[in-house]
């Protein structure tokens, strides 16, 4: 085993995010008013949240469990979500496959050789009802990783619920999250259906038609992880999600919705990076300025509509195809800096991921991970913990004043919508990625096993082997699909929605549950939608 390692030189100490750290935290690194009327850490339950969102946190509810799953057809999904719930899983979380994110149907030429290959293939309602079968959507708390086709999603989840013959249970029923954010794919993630301005439409039909329909669904989960996955460090993740988030605000109360109707419905969705004291500060001042912006800048009486919540999952651009095993530590750190940070979900990584999708003792053992930390370290016992710490307190205070010098130049340039249109932030990131690569392949920043530690006589680790059959068992289930359905039904359901598209003030919900109801597939959807809306091309950013 080949072991090096660079001695550290004072120029070496800063965080992931490539800030530097002192040596020592005193009180005089304390953010001012600490202790007075107006503290900034204040208590947990109380405004501005920094120290978490309840009074209790982990002493009253232990955050659910959440882990993400998903390959070939919907029935093999649906027995690994059927196995996570039999081993304690508190929550679904739904990876859909590339063609699904993209908006087209297995069958489609760009679609050939990854139907359900990173997630699972949903074309059809058939699909959707599959996926869930034997499970009480009314009871179980569900989430979905998807996003430009979020709206059409999410219809064929209310009539999959509404629809199933065991447990029917109405939008009004169910509970769960749905991504829809739209503008960090612009931005990072580049799965994308439309041009931006329709896409922001959509994303706001959604949040409007859940307002008032699903209100114990969450429209939108605000997303930095796939922003911190594209090579952000921890201060434009923060930056950047908080003003994707406000943005959706801005657009809702333009739709004549009042901030409280909605904002406590809102949810976040952060990245658990390696880097642990950055992270937890990440989390405490992403609650403080998001309770300040709504009760300050936009008014929100209610004090659900300060309190951010949020799912945290460990960052998958951490993990290493060398030596994978190493991968069990890093999750586990990450996961204990989203638990310490006060979340309310949480997915860990399981130690084969950059490999492939994971096996059933790898996704057991993430599992187990989270079960650990909530039961056998004590950091449940207290809110907090790290509260009061000059280190993270310097640190959360440093976070809020980087992120608000962001918010200024995304102002100054228009707005995010205009920021993202410009290429600001997928510049900013880009920068950022670009630096910290350098610094690994330049031995300044370790990675064990990768640039240090190194092991020559490495063995192979067993990985999951997605079937090429399913495949063509997928295009299979969507022709059968096709056969069955009420052709001329699909095509009225198809131009009443690209009638109602081509009509700004329409919401476009009802149609499309319309189209599911019919049978249309998401990619007869999209095309339609398409025809009206064109499609996107990005602008290279050098």
């Amino acid at each position: 085993m080949a072991v090096t390692a660079k001695q550290s030189s004072e120029s070496s100490f800063r965080s992931l995010s490539g800030e530097p750290v002192r040596e020592l935290y005193t009180p005089e690194d304390l953010p001012a008013g600490i202790g007075g009327p107006e503290d900034p850490v204040g208590r947990p339950g109380e405004y501005p949240f920094t120290r978490g969102i309840y009074e209790s946190m982990y002493r009253g509810r232990l955050w659910t469990m959440r882990q993400f799953a998903g390959f070939g057809t919907s029935e093999e999904t649906n027995e690994r979500f059927h196995y996570l719930l039999g081993h304690g899983q508190t929550g679904l979380s739904t990876a859909f496959d590339m063609p699904s994110l993209m908006g087209h149907d297995s069958d489609h030429v760009r679609s050939l050789g990854e139907v359900g290959r990173e997630g699972v293939a949903v074309d059809t309602l058939d699909d959707m009802q599959t996926l869930f079968s034997g499970i009480d959507l009314g009871e179980v708390s569900v989430s979905m990783t998807i996003n430009a086709p979020a709206a059409i999603m999410l219809a064929f989840y209310v009539v999959a619920a509404e629809s199933d013959p065991a447990h029917p249970a109405g939008p009004e029923r169910l509970s769960g999250t749905i991504q829809a954010d739209i503008l960090k794919v612009y931005i990072a993630q580049k799965e994308w259906c439309f041009p931006i301005d329709p896409a922001m439409r959509l994303c706001g039909d959604l949040i409007e038609w859940c307002t008032r329909r699903m209100p114990r669904w969450h429209p939108i989960s605000i997303s930095g992880y796939h922003i911190r996955e594209a090579g952000s460090t921890a201060q434009q993740e923060l930056a950047f999600t908080l003003k994707d988030g406000l943005t959706y605000v801005e657009q809702a109360v333009s739709r004549g919705l009042d901030v409280d109707e909605f904002a406590p419905r809102l949810s976040f969705f952060f990245n658990a990076q390696i880097d642990f004291f950055e992270e937890i500060a990440k989390y405490r001042a992403a609650r403080r300025i998001w309770a300040k912006e709504m009760r300050e800048n936009f008014g929100a009486k209610n004090p659900r509509s300060w309190q951010m919540r949020f799912h945290s999952q460990t960052a998958g651009v951490s993990l290493t195809a060398q030596q994978p095993l190493n991968n069990i530590v890093r999750t586990a750190i990450e996961a204990l800096a989203g638990v310490l940070g006060g979340t309310q979900s949480l997915h860990t990584n399981s130690y084969d991921e950059a490999l492939a999708l994971p096996t059933e003792e790898a996704v057991t053992i993430a599992l187990r991970t989270q079960q650990v930390i909530a039961h056998e370290t004590g950091v449940t016992n207290t809110v907090d913990p790290l509260g009061g710490s000059y280190y993270v307190e310097a640190l959360t205070d440093e976070m809020e004043q980087r992120a608000y010098e962001y918010f200024r130049k995304i102002d100054e340039l228009g707005g995010m919508v205009e920021a993202v249109k410009r290429n600001y932030p997928q510049r900013e990131i880009a920068d950022a990625s670009f630096t910290l690569q350098q610094e690994i392949d330049a031995g300044e920043r370790i990675v064990v096993g990768v640039n240090s530690f190194i092991a020559t006589d490495e063995q192979p680790i067993p990985t999951l082997r997605v079937d090429p059959a399913l495949e063509r068992k997928q295009l299979g289930r969507l022709q059968a699909a096709r056969a069955k359905r009420d052709g001329a039904e699909v095509e009225r359901a198809l131009a009443a929605l690209r009638d109602d598209a081509a009509h700004a003030d329409r919401n476009l919900m009802e149609p499309l549950l319309s189209c599911a109801r019919a049978h249309a597939s998401e990619g007869e959807i999209v095309e339609s939608l398409q025809q009206v809306f064109g499609d996107y091309t990005e602008t290279p950013v050098f």
